[in-house]
């Protein structure tokens, strides 16, 4: 979907030379074209489409950096392929991958998930030590309280107060509900039909890619200087696609947040990585200095946060009228739940997923609840975003101008919901069988010896793959190369 502040966009050329004019028009016509799909190896064991959204996500994102590529070198478009067994097993990157040859310890989670209320479910988010902490104040307890603590004392709460008292205090927990229930919300008829939407910040500024995207073009994004202020895994995945492209990708990290060490291993492949504090006047204009000479600023914390420290659209757009602002939020940019923070699991639950879910597979042993087989929302909106970053970068370079691309988790989880759902077949699914060797890489990293899953996408020409491999959070210099 493609917004304009000023005006709507439809199938008007730029007024360009007639080689810009014929490539515009004919990447438009026959862009799918170049996609191949083919399926191999068996889907997730799910009643969503899993599989499906996994292998078009990523061939979208790597159909969107070859349109780049079309621009630099003057040239038709180059095939994609992306094959869905591939494509499934990357959804699971962060679980697959072994360090000097262990599978990665699952994060401390002692007082989050599923618990029950006086009237219904809610789901806890407490990966983060600032929501732990919080949510144990919040129910009045001590910081060393037992997980049965907290679950007697969620159990004196209903489910809809107590969602709301932990909004109120910033905290991360959201009512189980049903299809119907989560319809009936004013924020579920805020929802756009289309996932990921591209906006126009202003006119002007200069069409063309920037000289430093011209001076190697062995892959399709290489040179585009990524700015990525992220935490989890959507917005983290993103960068992680743009970066196999070629993308010079600077990840930004507060020094005062803790690491996610089993989640950064696997998002941080191909990038570099500084930590930066925003609220330190040095620190604060190093990255003024560095959006200056960017590309595309990529942020997904919690709503308005950027906004406080001078770093939203309108201020980007005021430091380098060239930029794509790209943002990665729980519930989207509009409707009453705008400003609401929320991962992937939480959208799962209060958006009626968990329910259906578990309504498919029969209501096994009871279950009131049941998660996806994988972080589909988070890697999914990952590739999508990179899909929107990519769109933005070749209306840049076409028209000028400066974009704002905006994801969802619940935009993305609407999508996926779109497309039907299926009875499961038992036993079928990734979680059974064995993934096949071709799918990793082996590669020396800051921690040692990493296997890893490698991109699905293959582009005709101009392979994906990752300059860097993970290194201790702030190792590098707060520079451009």
């Amino acid at each position: 979907m493609v917004e304009d502040k000023a005006k709507t966009y439809g199938t008007r050329l730029p007024d360009r030379s007639k080689f810009e004019a014929k490539i515009q028009s004919v990447t438009y016509a026959t862009a799918l074209s170049s996609l191949h799909l083919p399926r191999s190896g068996r889907g997730y064991l799910s009643s969503f489409k899993i599989d499906h959204i996994a292998q078009a996500a990523i061939g979208l994102s790597a159909l969107s950096a070859a349109l780049v590529d079309t621009v630099r070198n003057e040239s038709s478009l180059r095939a994609v392929e992306v094959h869905s067994g591939h494509a499934s097993v990357e959804y699971r990157s962060n679980s697959l991958y072994t360090l000097n040859g262990e599978r990665p310890r699952a994060e401390l989670d002692p007082i989050g998930g599923l618990h029950e209320t006086s009237d219904g479910y809610v789901r806890v988010h407490d990966a983060l030590p600032n929501h732990r902490n919080g949510m144990l104040k919040l129910l009045n307890l001590s910081h060393d309280a037992s997980r049965n603590k907290v679950a007697e004392a969620i159990g004196e709460w209903p489910k809809l107060e107590l969602e709301r008292a932990a909004y109120e205090v910033k905290l991360a927990v959201y009512a189980l509900r049903t299809f119907a229930e989560w319809d009936a919300l004013p924020q579920a008829k805020a929802l756009p039909d289309c996932p990921n939407s591209l906006l126009r910040l202003c006119e002007g500024g200069s069409s063309g890619l920037p000289a430093h995207m011209l001076q190697n073009s062995d892959r399709c994004l290489r040179g585009l200087r990524v700015l990525e202020l992220s935490r989890v895994i959507a917005a983290p995945v993103a960068g992680r696609t743009l970066a196999a492209h070629g993308a010079d990708v600077l990840w930004v990290t507060p020094p005062n947040l803790p690491s996610l060490p089993a989640l950064d291993v696997d998002t941080s492949r191909g990038k570099r990585t500084v930590k930066l504090d925003l609220n330190q006047r040095m620190d604060h204009a190093k990255l003024v200095e560095l959006i200056q000479n960017c590309d595309v600023f990529l942020q997904s914390y919690r709503p308005g946060a950027l906004v406080d420290k001078g770093f939203g659209p309108d201020d980007l757009v005021a430091i380098n009228p060239n930029i794509i602002y790209a943002n990665l939020s729980a519930f989207g940019t509009t409707g009453p739940w705008a400003d609401r923070r929320g991962f992937d699991s939480l959208v799962q639950t209060c958006s009626g997923m968990n329910v259906s879910e578990a309504t498919y597979f029969g209501n096994f042993e009871g279950e009131v609840a049941r998660p996806l087989p994988c972080q589909a929302l988070d890697h999914t909106s990952g590739y999508f975003l990179a899909t929107g970053i990519a769109a933005a970068m070749y209306k840049r370079a076409t028209e000028g101008g400066a974009w704002q691309v905006d994801v969802s988790l619940a935009g993305t989880m609407k999508y996926l919901r779109s497309l039907g759902q299926v009875v499961p077949l038992p036993g079928i699914g990734p979680a059974n069988e064995s993934v096949p060797d071709c799918y990793f890489e082996k590669r020396e990293c800051g921690f040692g010896m990493l296997r890893a899953v490698r991109h699905a996408a293959s582009i005709e020409g101009a392979e994906p793959g990752w300059d860097y491999m993970p290194k201790p959070l702030g190792s590098d210099e707060p520079q451009w190369l």
